[in-house]
């Protein structure tokens, strides 16, 4: 009996995890309070889900417990967990993130293996030391190294008019020892376009929320991720598509593809954007059925 007592008197990580998920549940929905809590005992401790329950009475350090708790603070403000870890899962790698750069998402992947599958079986004829992509508003690098991963000759240029939002790219980069071309560099003044070249790939998930839908958003998103790269004027919301349309017509290669991410509910006016400017489209649903991608060619 003395020895229950003992070992229930100290913060064990089993107690610590279960003190933490209670205190989540007023504020997230069950699985995701399920998925930060592990996700965070993870960081803080090192353990893996499997390796928590098999220690689940070893005695949480005071270093974890302290971290376990600011993690706790910044959750119950809404803030995004990737923003309070600094860590965000993309194409099976960790990236590093801030508020200075969009979380990435999982419809981004399905752009990204898009764009691999499009050059592997439909350009065959362009091997990867040959093929130049740019990424435009590369936030957090995550399109840029990803395909880079799956193609190491490309040569990849990633370009962003955030010099904060570069400084996260270049550190995934180094991270994950990827080499990139990272530019500072304001896409929509046409007068800087003569500084880029020619490309085989250009692709962008570029700011296409119109500000009039910030209301329908969740404040995690509305109040930490960066309002440059996720909205745009209401009296000009395809604007970044208008600009990468133009700039296609000239700096694109004669076989090669633009491939862009779309709001879900516009599929139809970007694909007009685009046809405007004579180019095919093919449009993508999502895993969930939503249109969220355009191949341009």
């Amino acid at each position: 009996m003395l020895h229950k007592i003992i070992k229930f008197a100290v913060m064990t990580t089993e107690r610590a995890y279960n003190d933490f998920l209670e205190r989540l549940k007023p504020v997230y929905e069950k699985q995701e309070a399920l998925n930060i809590a592990d996700w965070v005992f993870e960081n803080a401790t090192g353990l893996k889900k499997w390796e928590r329950r098999v220690r689940k009475y070893d005695e949480l350090n005071e270093e974890a417990e302290r971290q376990i708790k600011s993690y706790l603070h910044e959750l119950l403000q809404h803030k995004p967990v990737q923003y309070v870890l600094q860590e965000a899962w993309f194409y099976k790698m960790k990236f590093f993130v801030n508020e200075d750069v969009l979380i990435p998402r999982p419809e981004t992947e399905e752009l990204v293996s898009w764009i691999v599958e499009d050059v592997r079986e439909r350009m065959p004829g362009i091997r990867d030391n040959e093929l130049r992509v740019l990424d435009i508003g590369t936030g957090s690098g995550c399109i840029a190294i990803s395909l880079k991963m799956e193609l190491p000759g490309a040569g990849i240029t990633g370009i962003d008019i955030s010099v904060k939002a570069l400084s996260v790219a270049k550190k995934n980069a180094d991270v994950l020892q990827t080499q990139i071309d990272f530019l500072q560099f304001n896409f929509l003044d046409e007068s800087l376009w003569s500084i880029l070249g020619m490309y085989d790939v250009i692709v962008s998930n570029p700011p296409y929320v119109p500000e009039i839908e910030k209301e329908k958003l969740a404040k995690n998103v509305t109040a930490f991720e960066p309002t440059l790269a996720l909205f745009v004027p209401n009296n000009d919301p395809f604007i970044f598509y208008e600009k990468i349309a133009s700039f296609g017509q000239s700096h694109l290669e004669e076989n090669g593809k633009i491939f862009v991410e779309i709001h879900e509910d516009y599929s139809r006016e970007v694909k007009q954007i685009f046809t405007k400017y004579h180019f095919k489209t093919e449009i993508k649903e999502d895993i969930y059925g939503k249109k969220r991608m355009i191949k341009i060619k």
